[in-house]
């Protein structure tokens, strides 16, 4: 299965938000025909009307992919109009987060192949991060076909069990605020050190984001990147003191943050 079984059976996206609409950019730049998409939106934007995909029009009966990418919120109303292809060949998607597995077999049926999916956020520059794991029924092939799809905005990571995924959401899932709150704290501490505002701003952005490219380009680990900035006795090691302090520093505050997140994640699982 790849890209051209997709194009020939069709390709359903329920929902076209900011995750549905980075996805569905990555797939017609990567060659997907906008004739074999059917989008199901409520409020389709001016974009979406230009690609030329289907917008609310009859689906096929078969498709290769339907993609679930509404909010875990409109999912009662939305997935009644997906039963009919439901314990058959075409194989359900979900980017919907805290929505289990075991909801969309009792909607659809329980011999639905299906691959849980959660993306994040720098999907949205082709830079996100998804970790996926199928059901039962959802064949290796077809594994590998929801790999291949997610993989046109990032990584993607597979997982041994579905319950990781309250994890992974702590972490990657909701990790992109916490750099973006990172950068705000940054800049602020610059402000309180003399710095024009804008100026601090544009020194807290650029410095994240260049040492998280850093970070995935070099070849050391980011420990050992750490170690080669920090001279002894130097600036670096003065603020280091600070941040990694066992106690009061970064890492009983990581650990409080993405445990705090991922406890949230098994409670909306639960319902």
């Amino acid at each position: 299965m790849n890209m051209d079984y997709v194009a020939e059976n069709g390709l359903v996206l329920l929902g076209c938000g900011k995750m549905g609409g980075a996805m569905l950019q990555g797939w017609l730049a990567q060659g997907l025909p906008p004739a074999s998409v059917r989008v199901i939106d409520p409020n389709p934007s001016d974009w979406l009307r230009g690609t030329g995909v289907g917008i609310n029009v009859d689906l096929p009966e078969n498709p290769a992919i339907v993609l679930i990418a509404v909010k875990p919120q409109m999912m009662g109303e939305a997935l009644p109009v997906l039963a009919a292809m439901g314990n058959g060949t075409p194989l359900f998607v979900s980017v919907a987060a805290g929505t289990p597995i075991a909801a969309f077999e009792a909607a659809l049926g329980a011999q639905t192949p299906i691959v849980r999916a959660m993306p994040n956020t720098p999907a949205a520059v082709g830079r996100g991060i998804t970790a996926i794991i199928g059901n039962a029924h959802a064949s290796a092939t077809q594994v590998d076909l929801a790999e291949m799809l997610l993989r046109a905005v990032g990584q993607v990571v597979r997982l041994e069990r579905e319950d990781q995924m309250d994890a992974v959401t702590g972490v990657s899932g909701s990790g992109p605020a916490y750099v973006f709150h990172m950068i705000e704290c940054l800049a602020a501490a610059g402000e309180a050190q003399g710095l024009a505002p804008a100026l601090a701003m544009q020194l807290a952005q650029a410095t994240v984001a260049g040492a998280g490219a850093l970070a995935e380009a070099a070849d050391e680990t980011p420990a050992q990147l750490r170690v080669n900035v920090t001279s002894p006795n130097g600036t670096t090691q003065a603020g280091l003191a600070v941040l990694m302090d066992a106690d009061s520093g970064l890492p009983p505050l990581m650990r409080k943050t993405v445990a705090a997140a991922a406890d949230r994640s098994r409670e909306l699982g639960n319902g």
